[in-house]
């Protein structure tokens, strides 16, 4: 397939790299321009290119960037075919992209997300953390495969994401609709708890929507205690703490 993907952060690069590896055509773009794109992800086949061409002759496009930045997007989708599949991974923060009320008030993500857009999405790949999502791919069929939920409206969309969360190394699981999709937000017990195809549905049935935004901001408040560097937070222990608080 084409693939365009918005975005070359840590869950960008990696699909880049992985989509890339599986034999598809992938385009990258980011807000700084081609050539700020790392080399590893050039060097897995992925081309770097501006966010106009990420977005034409594409047959899906994947958004990999903090949710505020979505609504810029709309002006590019508008080049999109229109069957072409769009895949969302953002979640909302509100530390780090500001308050947006109607999330506040409840509003899924993944529905905003597509009022943003006007267009319909797909969401995957939003519920594992990036160290994960890099260091535990494995093969169909292995013990210790993470299963990853999928959640859309329209089949195809659907069809088309859990086939490529599926070649990137992860079981898909039918999350629902995205009216549904809250049930694999922050904060729910399907997010970033590296589950298997088969505790997966149980978690998501398990997610309780009121809960979610508190227990969301109790996990970041603890990692940022314990970590100011980000950057050396690991991937078991976001693992252990989500277990801990979202279950």
């Amino acid at each position: 397939m084409k693939i365009g993907i918005l975005g070359a952060g840590s869950i960008g690069a990696t699909l880049a790299r992985k989509l890339s590896g599986a034999g598809h055509d992938v385009k990258v773009a980011n807000s700084r321009g081609p050539e700020t794109i790392s080399s590893d992800i050039v060097a897995s086949g992925a081309r770097p290119v501006e966010a106009s061409s990420a977005v034409t002759d594409v047959d899906v496009l994947i958004t990999s960037m903090p949710l505020s930045r979505m609504p810029e997007v709309r002006t590019l989708v508008t080049d999109l075919p229109a069957n072409a599949v769009i895949i969302d991974t953002s979640n909302y923060y509100p530390l780090r992209d500001g308050r947006v009320e109607a999330l506040e008030d409840g509003q899924v993500e993944s529905v905003w997300i597509t009022e943003q857009l006007g267009r319909p999405v797909a969401k995957a790949w939003n519920a594992i953390t990036a160290e994960s999502f890099e260091a535990y791919g494995r093969k169909d069929g292995d013990p210790e495969r993470i299963a990853i939920p999928v959640a859309a409206d329209r089949d195809r969309d659907k069809a088309v994401a859990m086939a490529l969360v599926e070649e990137t190394g992860f079981d898909a699981v039918d999350a629902g609709s995205l009216a549904d999709s809250w049930r694999q937000q922050p904060g729910a017990p399907s997010y970033c708890t590296d589950l298997s195809r088969e505790t997966l549905p149980e978690a998501l049935a398990a997610a309780e929507k009121a809960r979610l935004p508190q227990r969301r901001d109790i996990a970041l408040a603890a990692i940022m205690e314990r970590f100011p560097d980000y950057s050396k937070v690991t991937a078991d222990y976001l693992v252990r703490l989500h277990r801990a608080i979202y279950s």
